[in-house]
């Protein structure tokens, strides 16, 4: 099956959508299927508002046609709704091609935590951009009960994964994290007012608190916490060596569809405190693999005596193969007949390129 996957967010981001996408593309490949990414690289961008490791590509419609021209996919994929998501639905749209879309991030709560922006006007304008998909895939059953209550409709459920060969409990401890006060809470991911971090690193508890990421608030939680370890972004094996040697992973933020940091902080071995709010309701097992509650510390000091080997095999359920396997169940196929019609308009065109070519000779 070809498969033609839109996206505006992709490398070299460090974000839980990149993740997924890439993962998924990998896992569709091994099992014989040909992805084509349509993505931003290449393109002339700009950064996006208040997120500039996001480039946002000006004007892609030529691109994307040539892109879907050239490649004929069997199903079109739109994993987000940038100028390339727009780009691919309009090419779609007018050609009366089906195609899928996911729902990645809570653009409406995102867009309220930095600007005066109504919500219902934000998911307005969401229900109508996915309103014209086949399928919008959603990777939890809380997230599915909020969209429909904002009145999407034909909701998929996609999970996620974790890739297990790379998340996995050290025997080591990392050698940078030697001797600080424990417990060791850790944090991983982008620092943005979105994620809520205020609310865990405010708290006065005994330990250390450790930040692995970056982002817009980096330098204002500097200032705000300098008690705090702020690494910045880890990558490969020092990120797993960091993760696995904290005692607890803190998941503050109250806006994330689903919480990839999680599930790997989990096949670490290290158990999870957050708040009951979708994402950490659909991917903790409450009082076993973390402590979901209101108060923050408790959460915490609770989540700190639970059973670590418990938390890897609760992981080990959330394979890139399963969830890919609900990402090829929810594709809606291109028609053959319509696929015929598309090459044969393309072959037209550089038919008629060529005879214009040979009348300028």
């Amino acid at each position: 099956m070809r498969i033609a996957i839109a996206t505006d967010a992709w490398a070299p981001q460090t974000n839980g959508v990149v993740t997924t996408l890439s993962a998924t593309a990998e896992a569709l490949r091994q099992l014989g299927h040909v992805v084509r990414v349509i993505s931003p690289q290449g393109l002339t961008c700009i950064p996006c508002p208040s997120y500039p490791e996001i480039r946002l590509a000006l004007s892609p419609g030529a691109y994307v046609a040539r892109e879907l021209k050239a490649f004929r996919p069997h199903a079109i994929h739109i994993a987000t709704e940038g100028p390339l998501g727009l780009a691919v639905r309009r090419y779609c749209r007018h050609r009366r091609v089906p195609f899928t879309t996911s729902y990645h991030t809570r653009y409406p709560e995102y867009l309220r935590a930095r600007w005066p922006v109504p919500l219902w006007c934000s998911y307005a304008w969401l229900r109508r951009f996915h309103g014209a998909a086949a399928r919008t895939f959603v990777s939890s059953h809380s997230l599915e009960a909020q969209l429909c209550a904002q009145g999407f409709s034909r909701l998929h459920l996609w999970r996620r994964g974790v890739d297990l060969r790379r998340f996995r409990p050290q025997a080591l401890p990392h050698p940078g994290l030697a001797g600080l006060p424990r417990p060791i809470m850790a944090y991983v991911g982008r620092l943005a007012v979105e994620k809520n971090l205020d609310a865990f690193l405010r708290l006065d508890l005994p330990g250390t608190k450790l930040v692995i990421g970056d982002g817009p608030q980096r330098a204002a939680l500097l200032a705000r916490y300098p008690r705090v370890i702020f690494t910045g972004y880890r990558f490969g094996d020092e990120l797993v060596n960091l993760l696995a040697t904290a005692d607890v992973f803190v998941f503050p933020s109250l806006t994330d569809t689903f919480g990839l940091a999680m599930l790997e902080a989990l096949a670490c071995g290290v158990p999870v405190a957050a708040f009951p709010v979708p994402g950490p309701l659909d991917v903790i097992e409450q009082g076993v693999t973390g402590v979901l509650h209101e108060d923050l510390a408790a959460a915490i000091r609770s989540a700190l005596h639970l059973d670590r080997q418990v938390c890897v095999r609760h992981a080990a359920a959330f394979t890139w193969d399963a969830a890919t396997a609900q990402f090829l169940a929810g594709l809606e196929p291109i028609p053959l007949a319509l696929r015929a019609t598309l090459a044969v308009r393309r072959t037209s065109v550089i038919i008629a390129r060529i005879a214009a070519r040979r009348q300028e000779d």
